[in-house]
């Protein structure tokens, strides 16, 4: 199929059926390369017609919009709630962590225990009622303006008191996961706070279920190869996972 305007009408056809097609299954399909394909995703993305993503393309739209904490806790609990189990065990013998906002991470302090002494530092106020009467778990509530959608704090002082501590892990959530991108979040003031956590800590674990995967989101928080471990679920898309891997992040999926 040398004709470009052929391909382009079968590539939206395609996707007409089905909202994600890989660059491989286009190249065989056309009998042309996937440089080619590349070429042709890149011109049909640019008149509005779909959205590249890493190794396709796809119907939806890559950036992922700030929705309020209430509506994010429905979706996909049920992965969340493996993610966030999976999870505990890297906590391992640190006394000191970062939780960071999100559903997925205010899972992980629902499975904290209190068999041994925690030091927990986070933004997010419904992250530091949870672990409240937890004996032997003590709270560092951070403190800077409240965010309504994520129930969680961000600006200056916030980032101010990260500057002043140390700690062994960070466990963050992210709304998107992109090879090109990095990791992202729908709020820009959440991703600067974000990084700030990463700086304070010396082992960084994303909490992730598997619809943030080529996704973006407004805010970059870093690039993919700045983290250690990624934990997520069985829906992940294999090659981006095997991407991930070769950049050296270990990825956990459950």
């Amino acid at each position: 199929m040398r004709n470009s305007t052929q391909r382009h009408h079968f590539i939206l056809e395609s996707l007409q059926q089905r909202e994600y097609i890989s660059v491989a299954e286009l190249s065989q399909a056309t009998s042309v390369s996937e440089v080619t394909i590349r070429k042709d995703l890149q011109v049909l993305e640019g008149q509005r017609l779909l959205y590249r993503t890493f190794g396709g393309a796809s119907t939806k739209h890559l950036y992922m919009s700030d929705r309020p904490l209430r509506e994010k806790e429905l979706a996909h609990a049920e992965q969340k709630q493996r993610i966030a189990a999976a999870a505990v065990p890297l906590i391992g013998h640190h006394d000191s962590l970062i939780i960071g906002s999100g559903t997925t991470v205010q899972l992980l302090a629902q499975q904290l225990t209190s068999s041994k002494h925690l030091t927990v530092i986070t933004s997010a106020l419904k992250t530091a009622l949870t672990l409240l009467d937890k004996p032997n778990i003590e709270v560092l509530q951070m403190g800077g303006f409240l965010r309504p959608l994520s129930a969680a704090v961000f600006g200056q002082y916030a980032e101010a008191m990260l500057e002043e501590l140390s700690c062994g892990v960070v466990f963050l959530g992210v709304d998107g996961i992109d090879l090109e991108k990095g990791l992202t979040s729908a709020s820009p003031t959440e991703a600067k706070l974000n990084q700030c956590m990463m700086r304070a800590a010396e082992v960084v674990v994303v909490l992730a279920d598997s619809s943030k995967f080529g996704k973006r989101g407004l805010g970059k928080i870093c690039s993919v190869d700045q983290v250690q471990y990624i934990v997520t679920d069985k829906g992940a898309p294999a090659t981006m996972v095997q991407a991930i891997e070769a950049l050296g992040v270990t990825v956990l999926v459950v």
